[in-house]
């Protein structure tokens, strides 16, 4: 039987909104410790499960590393669970006596969630902790690609959460993920917020529908190596991110920027690490399968490897291949090399400076990746600082992997997958979302500070006549009338 595609993930998302509605009414009476007792067995549940998850989305998506999905699987559902255990999200959450005031968290109600397809199931996971810890339920459309994969996972969530006690319902999704059926999820009535990862278009959408929504940037993110810097360590570090997963977190480094001082040890570091530079034919073989039309992302390169891509080129690579360098002087959408590859791609740009690599790591920003991260390597903490001060992002990662440093993965930085660009991105944060991005705060706030209120200087029951101005002359309405009678004379004369 032929259903209408359309109408199916439109019921569905109607059908998972009123279970969610229903369960999250019944959650929101929950204490704090029965809240904690649920997510934890959720990130322990999940974490069981994550190398046969990240099989699965691999599988599934032909996109990435089994063994680096493993790890985001991970970090999503183990590392966040550590970075949220001790929050408190339930009740009273904070109380400043001197100020006399008190804080009391309460839940958004039903959160309608947006996966993408380079990091479907730790996404899902990540959004299912953060959304229950806050006491939210929550409700998935996953990409279409990446369907079974995410629901996969999301039911080891919900699984691991009713045993735990939760109320049945509370985590949700649409097995048949369609444009309208995330449409619909994103406009209904009965949510609340709105969580979306995904391309720029999917983004737009959660902003435009109405409701309060965390919607994250694209990332096109520069590398710069100083001429302080550590360059072996440097390099390998950048080699190490740019391969992690086939370059599928948006954190991933997308062009390198030397200092021209320590370019000759970039180069011959190149190749210790497995990159391969490509030039001549094979640069501009390579460039237009990046990009067969202009300003345009090839998808099917996305989360692909490196000699897989050079396969489809037509060039020749060794096996060991991890990543594709080709050096560039020109900057734009026209110019596949300075886009976001979300493949184990790099440009390569030299500045003879140090201004100039500011001047460099800006315009690439400005072909797309505004507000979201940007990585240096150099030992000069004070130029370090200078440097992330003149740069329109969020995060800058220093001497480390950007890719996952930028999700808390090498870093202190909050562990998230939902990174935001702040308002060079034009998203309404710049953090990297967590628990307590999903609740709202009650303030009771005590008096505190006195207040006379003056009695009245002249009598209130006194009416001014009516006078308005006319070319700075007061004049009351009898006097308005008598001209306004004079002139209508005049014109039937």
């Amino acid at each position: 039987m032929v259903r209408d595609q359309d109408l199916v993930s439109i019921q569905e998302a109607r059908d998972g909104i009123a279970a969610a509605s229903i369960a999250q009414k019944m959650y929101a009476s929950f204490t704090q410790e029965q809240v904690d007792r649920i997510v934890e067995a959720i990130a322990q549940a999940a974490y069981k499960q994550a190398e046969n998850l990240a099989v699965l989305a691999v599988t599934e998506t032909k996109m990435g590393i089994i063994e680096h999905k493993k790890i985001k699987n991970e970090l999503a559902s183990q590392g966040v669970y550590e970075a949220i255990r001790h929050e408190k999200t339930i009740g009273i959450i904070h109380e400043d006596r001197v100020a006399k005031q008190v804080e009391i968290a309460y839940p958004f109600g039903v959160i309608a969630a947006v996966t993408p397809v380079t990091n479907p199931t730790a996404t899902a996971i990540f959004k299912t902790l953060i959304a229950l810890k806050a006491q939210n339920a929550i409700v998935f459309s996953p990409h279409p690609t990446a369907v079974n994969c995410t629901i996969e996972a999301l039911k080891i969530c919900q699984q691991a959460a009713v045993h735990a006690g939760a109320p049945e319902g509370l985590i949700q999704w649409i097995s048949h993920p369609t444009i309208k059926g995330t449409e619909e999820l994103m406009h209904h009535r009965d949510v609340q917020l709105i969580l979306a990862t995904g391309g720029a278009g999917l983004v737009k959408a959660a902003y435009s529908s109405g409701k309060p929504a965390y919607g994250v940037g694209p990332g096109n993110v520069p590398v710069y190596i100083d001429r302080t810097a550590n360059v072996n360590e440097a390099m390998k570090q950048i080699i190490d991110s740019k391969s992690f997963d086939n370059s599928t977190i948006c954190a991933t480094e997308q062009a390198i920027v030397v200092h021209q001082e320590v370019k000759a040890q970039v180069m011959a570091a190149l190749a210790e690490n497995g990159a391969i530079l490509l030039s001549g034919q094979d640069k501009e073989k390579l460039a237009k399968v990046i990009s067969p039309v202009a300003r345009t992302l090839n998808s099917h390169i996305v989360g692909k490897p490196a000699t897989v891509i050079a396969h489809m080129a037509n060039i020749d690579v060794p096996r060991h291949t991890r990543v594709l360098v080709a050096e560039e002087q020109e900057i734009g959408k026209e110019y596949p090399f300075s886009m976001e590859k979300l493949s184990p791609i790099l440009g390569l740009y030299t500045a003879r400076s140090q201004e100039e690599a500011v001047k460099i790591c800006r315009r690439l920003l400005d072909v797309g990746g505004r507000g979201h991260s940007l990585a240096i390597h150099a030992q000069d903490e004070h130029f370090v600082k200078q440097f992330a001060a003149q740069m329109p992002v969020s995060r800058i990662l220093v001497n480390t992997l950007a890719s996952v440093g930028a999700a808390g993965g090498t870093t202190s930085l909050t562990p998230s997958f939902t990174l935001g660009c702040g308002a060079y991105g034009g998203n309404i944060t710049s953090d990297n979302i967590s628990a307590h991005h999903l609740l709202n705060k009650k303030r009771v706030a005590y008096g505190v500070k006195a207040l006379t209120i003056p009695p009245p200087r002249h009598p209130q029951n006194i009416q001014a006549p009516s006078m308005q101005a006319i070319e700075g002359v007061a004049i009351d309405s009898l006097t308005i009338e008598k001209i306004v009678e004079e002139v209508l004379t005049k014109l039937s004369n």
